[in-house]
């Protein structure tokens, strides 16, 4: 079963992340880009605090780990995020639908 990955990132807004979009070749706007390979789903938005959230369904933790070593640590740095999340939190998922999907 797909994993789940929640990352938080104090300080961060949407400034940022759409500047790590722009170094990977993504746009939010169409979905169209070049994303990685096992990644199922992507969200992200602002918390309550105005920080950063992001929400992800990976194949396997393995993925966004070759991820993250290839394109997304180069990225990330290019898009102004030099530190790692505040918090990270993986959730081995036991269901994953997109219903009418």
């Amino acid at each position: 079963m797909a994993a789940e990955l929640i990352l938080e990132f104090e300080g961060v807004t949407t400034k940022e992340y759409e500047a790590v979009n722009a170094a990977l070749g993504i746009d939010m706007s169409s979905g169209k880009g070049d994303w990685p390979d096992g990644l199922q789903t992507h969200a992200a938005g602002l918390n309550e605090n105005g920080d950063l959230v992001v929400i992800e369904v990976w194949d396997t933790p393995d993925h966004q780990a070759r991820f993250m070593e290839g394109r997304l640590g180069e990225a990330l740095a290019k898009g102004g995020i030099t530190g790692p999340p505040s918090r990270i939190t993986w959730i081995e998922l036991v269901a994953h639908h997109r219903p009418g999907g």
